[in-house]
């Protein structure tokens, strides 16, 4: 495990922080927007997370030459998608229901989709990250992060696991699985990368990407602690999703909270 990267969100906070020598991170992680990526560049090198879901159709839409230009630029070894099929793509799916047939044209499209981005690529370069899931309200389809689907969907495409740990964690909340129990059944050995921020419960409502509390530290400690036993794959990168630029990450990109969580960080890895 030697050789798993540290990477932060960019933000302006962070990149007055590493100029400053206060903070020491390997990447800047970018959403696919050139001109962050640009901009981010210049002070530390970076890894762009694509903005690419896969289960609902549409894969025909992309843009894959952008894609492929920008993991070339960063030296970003994989594309990642988002396996999040959402109930507007299937109207007929109920959330609340465990009945197997309704989930198989649910399957069979995050297979296409996922498959897609495999036979242009290589299924080897693409990584695909678990969602979040918040019950039967929730605007994504049920199946998606069913540990059994989302293992069966990555063993047939042969795809590997972008495991977010936040994402994981909400959604084994929702469905009433403990939150290591949800981790260990899902295709850990494909483990390629890794996420991590902090949970608040706001307004009755478990809420990511914010600064990690005390709780928060444990289960990341765990999660390596399976990977430098052998018993989970191993993971080129750790991401700390904290921290952004604009007014969606208005209050949640404070310097102190950078500076102190990724010391804490570097220090684990």
């Amino acid at each position: 495990m030697g050789g798993m990267l540290l990477a932060i969100n960019y933000s302006l906070e962070a990149a007055e922080l590493l100029r400053q020598k206060r903070i020491s991170v390997d990447r800047f992680k970018c959403p696919d927007w050139p001109w962050m990526i640009e901009e981010a560049s210049q002070i530390c090198p970076t890894a762009v997370h694509l903005n690419l879901t896969a289960g609902g159709g549409g894969m025909e839409a992309v843009d894959w030459e952008l894609a492929e230009r920008l993991l070339a630029q960063t030296d970003t070894p994989y594309v990642n998608l988002h396996l999040e099929p959402r109930r507007k793509d299937f109207p007929a799916y109920d959330n609340a229901s465990h009945d197997p047939a309704q989930d198989e044209a649910v399957i069979a499209r995050m297979i296409a989709d996922v498959g897609a981005a495999a036979q242009r690529f290589g299924a080897e370069r693409v990584i695909v990250e678990n969602v979040p899931y918040r019950g039967t309200e929730h605007k994504v389809v049920r199946a998606c992060v069913e540990p059994a689907i989302f293992s069966q969907v990555l063993e047939e495409t042969g795809a590997g696991l972008l495991l977010d740990i936040s994402h994981a964690r909400i959604a084994a909340h929702a469905l009433g699985i403990d939150e290591r129990e949800y981790m260990e059944r899902l295709p850990v050995e494909r483990i390629k990368e890794l996420h991590f921020t902090g949970i608040h419960r706001i307004e009755g409502r478990l809420q990511d990407h914010l600064e990690a509390l005390p709780e928060d530290w444990p289960v990341l400690e765990w999660a390596l602690g399976q990977m430098r036993a052998g018993l989970w794959g191993e993971a080129w990168l750790l991401a700390l999703e904290y921290g952004g630029v604009g007014e969606k990450f208005a209050g949640r990109s404070e310097a102190r909270w950078i500076e102190e969580q990724v010391g804490r960080l570097r220090g684990m890895v």
